[in-house]
C-alpha cells in the first residue's frame, strides 16, 4: 500500500471550468519563484517545444520583505499593494514574458492573492519589493488604498483577534484582520488594478483561495464579468502542498524512485489538470529539538534572485533543480498529450504494488514498487510493433535509447522491471512507436 499512500499524499489538480490550454496540451508547470525573464525564455526554448501547457508563476504583486527568516518563499503571501513589482520582475519584463510565452501557446496562470494583505506582524515602513509605504499594524495599506475600514477585523473569534493556529481551519477560513473581502474597493472595482488579464493579458489565472472557502461571490470580488477577455482558472493554495516536490534536492536515491513514480502515475493517469512542480533546493532547520524541513527562499545573491542557468546535459544550475526537466517528467507530459481523451483500461495488479494500466490504443505504463521483480505478460492495448520506454530513454532518430518493448499481433507485451532499478517504471505511447 505504500505506493497508493504516496499517490494519494501527492495529490491529483482539478480546475473549475476549463483551463484554456492550446489544444493538445493538458499540463502545466509551476516554476517557483522563478524570474519573469527566464520563463519567457523557458516558454520558448522547452516547454513549448514538450507540450508543457502553461506555466503558474508565483505572486506578481508588491510584497512585504522579510529578513528574518532571510527573504523566505512565503514572503510572496504577504502582500502590499497591487503593483507588478517583486523580486522576479516589473511589470515590463511581466508583460514581456506573458507575450512572449502565449506566442509558442504556453499560457500563464496568475497565483493571484487578492483576499488578504500581509499580516499585522509585518510593521510598518517601506520595507517592500516596490518601496510602498505600509502600516500593518494599522491596517494602512495606502498603494491599493486599503484602511482599517477595509478589513474583517472581529471575524476571528480568538482572543487576540488574528490567526493563532494555522492547524485550525476555522481561523484559516476567517482570516482575521488580514481579509478585506468586505472592502468596497475589493467588491467595487478597485481590485481592477490586479486585472492581469485585462491589463496586461494574461489569459489565465489562478485564484489563491486559500483563504477564500467561503467566498461565493467571486466573479465580484475580481472586479469583471465573464465577458472580460481574461479568463478563469480556479483552484486553491494550500492544494499546492500536495505536490512533494520542493523537496527533490535532497531525496535519497530511493526516494527519488518514488516521487517519479507517483508523478508519473498523475500524468498517466486520465484525470484533471495535471500541475508539476519546478523548485529550489530545500534547507534543513532544527526547531525545538525536531529536525524540519521547510523551503528557503529562491537561490539568490545577497537577496537578489539568481537566473537560472541550463547544464550541457539540459538540467538546471545555478541551485536550481527543475524537476520538469527530468527526463522521465518531462517524457510522461508528452506521454499525458499522447493519450489524451483515451479511455483508462486493461488495469492489472499483483494484489501489492506492481500495477499497470492502458489508455485506449495509445498509451500503457507498468510500475514496480514492491521488493522483487515483475515479469510478467501483460495486455497494452496498444497496436504491435516495438516501441520506446520513455522513462529509460528517448526515442531519437528512429531508434530508442532506452529499454525496447515488444509487443505482438494480440497487444500483448512481455514486461520485466527489477525492484533494484534506477526508475522501475515502464511507460510505451503511440508516438514512441520504432
Amino acid at each position: 500500500m505504500k505506493f497508493f499512500l504516496l499517490l494519494s499524499a501527492l495529490g491529483l489538480c482539478w480546475a473549475q471550468y476549463s483551463p484554456n490550454t492550446q489544444q493538445g496540451r493538458t499540463s502545466m508547470v509551476h516554476l517557483f519563484e522563478w524570474r519573469w525573464v527566464d520563463i519567457a525564455q523557458e516558454c520558448e526554448r522547452y516547454l513549448a517545444p514538450n507540450g508543457f501547457g502553461g506555466v503558474q508563476i508565483s505572486p506578481p504583486n508588491e510584497n512585504i520583505v522579510v529578513n528574518n527568516p532571510s527573504r523566505p518563499w512565503w514572503e510572496r503571501y504577504q502582500p502590499i499593494s497591487y503593483k507588478i513589482c517583486t523580486r522576479s520582475g516589473n511589470e515590463d519584463e511581466f508583460r514581456n514574458m506573458v507575450t512572449r510565452c502565449n506566442n509558442v501557446g504556453v499560457r500563464i496562470y496568475v497565483d493571484a492573492v487578492i483576499n488578504h494583505m500581509c499580516g499585522e506582524g509585518g510593521g510598518a515602513g517601506t520595507s517592500s519589493t516596490c518601496g510602498s509605504y505600509f502600516n500593518a499594524g494599522n491596517r494602512e495599506f495606502p498603494a491599493v488604498p486599503y484602511s482599517g475600514w477595509d478589513f474583517n477585523d472581529g471575524k476571528c473569534k480568538t482572543s487576540s483577534g488574528g490567526i493563532e493556529s494555522y492547524n485550525d481551519a476555522y481561523q484559516v477560513i476567517d482570516l482575521g484582520g488580514e481579509a478585506i473581502t468586505s472592502s468596497e474597493y475589493f467588491g467595487n472595482g478597485r481590485v481592477t488594478e490586479f486585472k492581469y488579464g485585462a491589463k496586461l493579458g494574461t489569459v489565465i489565472r489562478r485564484w489563491n483561495g486559500e483563504k477564500m472557502a467561503y467566498l461565493k461571490n467571486w466573479g465580484e470580488g475580481w472586479g469583471f464579468m465573464p465577458s472580460d477577455r481574461a479568463l478563469v482558472f480556479v483552484d486553491n493554495h494550500d492544494n499546492q502542498r500536495g505536490h512533494g516536490a520542493g523537496g527533490s534536492s535532497i531525496l535519497t536515491f530511493w526516494d527519488a524512485r518514488l516521487y517519479k513514480m507517483a508523478v508519473g502515475f498523475m500524468l498517466a493517469h486520465p484525470y484533471g489538470f495535471t500541475r508539476v512542480m519546478s523548485s529550489y533546493r530545500w534547507q534543513r532547520n532544527f526547531v525545538n529539538g525536531q529536525d524540519v524541513n521547510d523551503w528557503i527562499g529562491p537561490p539568490n545573491n545577497n537577496g537578489v534572485i539568481k537566473e537560472v542557468t541550463i547544464n550541457p546535459d539540459t538540467t538546471c544550475g545555478n541551485d536550481w533543480v527543475c524537476e520538469h526537466r527530468w527526463r522521465q517528467i518531462r517524457n510522461m507530459v508528452i506521454f499525458r498529450n499522447v493519450v489524451d481523451g483515451q479511455p483508462f483500461q486493461n488495469w492489472w495488479d499483483n494484489g501489492s504494488n506492481q500495477v499497470a494500466f492502458g489508455r485506449g490504443n495509445k498509451g500503457f505504463i507498468v510500475f514496480n514498487n514492491d521488493d522483487w521483480s515483475l515479469s510478467t505478460t501483460l495486455q497494452t492495448g496498444l497496436p504491435g510493433g516495438t516501441y520506446c520506454d520513455v522513462i529509460s530513454g528517448d526515442k531519437i532518430n528512429g531508434d530508442c535509447t532506452g529499454i525496447k518493448v515488444y509487443v505482438s499481433s494480440d497487444g500483448k507485451a512481455q514486461i520485466s522491471i527489477s525492484n533494484s532499478a534506477e526508475d522501475p517504471f515502464i511507460a510505451i505511447h503511440a508516438d514512441s512507436k520504432l
